[in-house]
């Protein structure tokens, strides 16, 4: 498709079909919260059928959803202490890879590095890129964050085990934060110079026109400003591989080569988003009891959908071809949730054919802390409300996949269109569901007391979410591996509350899950746009 057919519309150009659509997601969770009710009303018997089997199956998703959160830890430890660079120096030659490994007579343990050395040859025989003439580029957009934000990231961008003269960092602040962030960025550019290879700071103008406000358009500017420093410097759009990442973000010391690896091996680049493990945990030690069980559950969530590559889109950061990017004249600057919506654009721009392929080596991000408690919660709320406003892209799938002339596979498009619905339909309504719909038969319609299995649904979801608390003991103990070394300035005991932190789930998953979701299928219900950034304060502790 053309660009001008991937591109969001207007406000003003959104008719009939669009804002059907639209109203869609926010229409089937209000629909789907009542139901109980409704069936309740009709017949307690029919409604306690059909809530048990949806408890059931709740429960049997969870149970595979911890299963699939222990392996991906498995594997995410695998790669963060694997000798990379081996792998990458056995691409010079495979033939000769090959042998070595087949001589250690089936002990090595790396089935997919044999597969992709067998298919390596075949799929890039004419291909002259390699890890020598490969570039990383990282575009950091930021708003009104400080020092004490950017120079970490920054730190642990130089200080990953991978030849920081192929690394270009493009440095790019917002105008409208005033000219203290352009002065930040011009300054940081000047100290971290040496450390990489290149590195570009520049500011966003804040007066472009058909721009909200917010990161999609400092993030397109970058990315427009990378291409024009790529092409001054004589380095081919073909040869460089773009992060975007937020400027709390810390890369794993191994993500440069783990990326450097599986793009080098992709049999279609320019087709392939990477994204990585999504761990918040920067900043866990010191973020208030419901924030972290927020945090954690959300980098739970990147574990899972790691291994379910149908269901994995982009998020928050990661990498794409810079010959892509241009191809799809960079991120959106018409919505606020430009990370995931670049995938449909790139799905689009190539006629279906477009992969996310996960990465094990994860970046970490700042959960959210602002000032005061009441203040955290109100920035938890609005980064949730802004995930959640991904039911926006709804409409624009719908409408530009069947209403607009593409060769996209039909099936493939309808298939991916119904699991973007459940997706959101079930953040907003799971945890209420959950809490409130074994009770709705008894108390609904008095004639459910005289059947047994409406009298009985309340001791069964007991029971169901009581064996449901074996995933709750899983993620305990995983979310203790996960924590970052402790800091000094607190005791042991402190592992105490992080251990206990669970209770809590049910009152973050209604108060923040579920209203935020609502709140933003509502939104688009009603008409009321969110088209200005909600950026995130992430208060550093020292």
């Amino acid at each position: 498709m053309n660009i001008s057919d991937i591109q969001i519309p207007y406000k003003q150009d959104r008719g009939l079909i669009y804002r059907i659509f639209e109203i869609l997601p926010g229409l089937l969770s209000w629909v789907v919260i009542f139901l109980p009710l409704i069936l309740a009303l009709i017949s307690p018997v029919i409604a306690a059928y059909a809530i048990t089997i949806y408890l059931v199956a709740w429960f049997l998703r969870s149970m595979a959803m911890t299963v699939r959160t222990l392996q991906s830890y498995k594997i995410m430890r695998q790669h963060q202490v694997m000798d990379w660079q081996q792998l990458i120096d056995d691409l010079r030659d495979p033939q000769a890879a090959l042998r070595r490994i087949d001589g250690l007579e089936g002990r090595y343990p790396l089935k997919w590095h044999k597969t992709n050395l067998r298919t390596y040859h075949s799929f890039h025989q004419n291909d002259s890129l390699n890890q020598d003439n490969l570039y990383h580029a990282f575009v950091i957009p930021f708003h009104r964050e400080g020092r004490e934000i950017l120079q970490p990231s920054l730190d642990a961008l130089a200080e990953a085990s991978y030849d920081m003269k192929k690394v270009i960092v493009v440095l790019t602040a917002e105008e409208r934060a005033g000219p203290e962030s352009g002065e930040l960025a011009h300054k940081l550019a000047e100290e971290y110079r040496s450390k990489f290879g290149h590195f570009v700071a520049t500011v966003h103008p804040g007066d472009l026109p058909d721009e909200i406000k917010g990161k999609g358009p400092n993030a397109n500017w970058g990315m427009r400003i990378l291409a024009k420093y790529c092409e001054e410097n004589s380095i081919p759009a073909e040869n460089v591989v773009v992060t975007s990442i937020d400027c709390d973000h810390r890369v794993h010391h191994n993500y440069l080569n783990s990326l450097t690896y599986f793009y080098l091996v992709c049999p279609d680049r320019a087709n392939t988003s990477f994204q990585p493990i999504t761990l918040f945990t920067n900043n866990i030690w010191d973020v208030p009891a419901p924030m972290r069980v927020i945090a954690t559950g959300n980098s739970f969530w990147t574990m899972i959908v790691s291994l379910r590559p149908h269901m994995l889109r982009n998020f928050a950061s990661h990498s794409q071809s810079l010959e892509a990017l241009i191809a799809t004249e960079y991120y959106s600057t018409r919505t606020v949730v430009e990370d995931g919506h670049q995938y449909w654009r790139t799905y689009f721009r190539y006629d279906g054919k477009h992969d996310v392929f996960p990465l094990f080596t994860p970046i970490y991000h700042d959960a959210v802390m602002a000032g005061s408690y009441r203040k955290t919660i109100f920035e938890q709320f609005k980064q949730l409300r802004r995930w959640a406003y991904g039911a926006s892209d709804v409409a624009y799938v719908a409408t530009t996949g069947f209403f607009k002339k593409n060769k996209v596979p039909k099936w493939d498009l309808f298939f991916k269109l119904v699991r973007l619905i459940e997706g959101h339909v079930s953040w907003a309504t799971t945890p209420l569901l959950l809490l409130f719909a074994a009770m709705v038969p008894v108390y609904a319609n008095p004639q459910a007391k005289e059947t047994i299995i409406a009298n009985q649904l309340p001791i069964i979801a007991s029971y169901i979410q009581t064996l449901a608390l074996v995933g709750i003991f899983a993620t305990m103990f995983l979310s203790i591996k996960l924590l970052p070394p402790k800091p000094k300035r607190y005791r042991r005991w402190r592992y105490i509350p992080i251990a206990l932190q669970w209770v809590l789930m049910p009152v973050t998953s209604i108060i923040f899950a579920s209203i935020a979701a609502f709140n933003s299928q509502t939104r688009l219900m009603l008409g009321k746009y969110l088209d200005v950034f909600d950026s995130t304060i992430k208060v550093v502790k020292k």
